[in-house]
C-alpha cells in the first residue's frame, strides 16, 4: 500500500524547540522504549544545544520535525552513535513522535528527509538501534529499505535491540 505522505519540515532545534519536545514527549506511551518515562526539561535544553553543535559540526543533526502548519510534533535526524557498545563510530538515524500524530506517516516522510541530507553530508550510510518489541520503528526501518544486521541484548535494560543498516 502506497499512501502519499503528510507534509513535513525538519530544522536545526532552537532553545525553544526544547520546551516543545518536553511538552510533545511528556507522554509514557512515546517514551516506553526511551526509559518508560518523561525526561526533565534540562535533558532537552542540553539535547538541543548538543544538536546545533552537531549540526554546526558535521552538517546533520536530530532536527525538530514540524507539521505542514509549522507545530513540532517531534524529531528525527542523525547523530554519531553515542554508546560504548554497539556500532561505534557510525551515525545512527533516529525519531522521536508526539503521540497524537503517530500512523499519520510523519516518521517516514520526515525519515527520508534526514537519509537525503545525510547522504548529501558524505556520510556512506547509517545505522538505526531499535528495541525489538518497538514494532512501529522496525517497520518505519523496512519502508526506509534498511536491512536488519545484528541483534543485541543492551546493556542498560537487558533488552533485545536489532541494528539495522542501510548503505548506498
Amino acid at each position: 500500500m502506497n499512501r502519499t505522505l503528510p507534509v513535513v519540515r525538519l530544522r536545526v532545534p532552537t532553545d525553544e524547540d526544547a520546551v516543545a519536545w518536553h511538552r510533545v514527549f511528556d507522554d509514557p506511551d512515546v517514551m516506553e522504549f526511551h526509559g518508560g518515562r518523561s525526561a526533565e526539561l534540562s535533558v532537552y535544553e542540553e539535547l538541543t544545544a548538543r544538536q546545533r553543535r552537531h549540526d554546526a559540526e558535521h552538517g546533520f543533526c536530530l532536527w525538530t520535525m514540524l507539521d505542514a502548519d509549522d507545530r513540532v510534533i517531534g524529531f528525527t535526524g542523525a547523530q554519531p552513535w553515542p554508546g560504548e557498545w554497539g556500532p561505534k563510530g557510525e551515525i545512527e538515524i533516529g525519531w522521536r513522535l508526539g503521540r497524537e500524530h503517530w500512523g499519520q506517516g510523519y516518521v517516514t516522510a520526515a525519515a527520508q528527509l534526514t537519509l537525503e541530507r545525510v547522504r548529501a553530508a558524505g556520510v556512506p550510510g547509517v545505522v538505526a538501534m531499535v528495541d525489538a518489541r518497538n514494532t512501529r520503528s522496525v517497520a518505519v526501518t523496512q519502508r526506509l529499505g534498511m536491512r536488519l544486521a545484528e541483534v543485541f541484548t543492551t546493556p542498560e535494560s537487558k533488552r533485545e535491540g536489532h541494528c539495522y543498516r542501510l548503505a548506498w
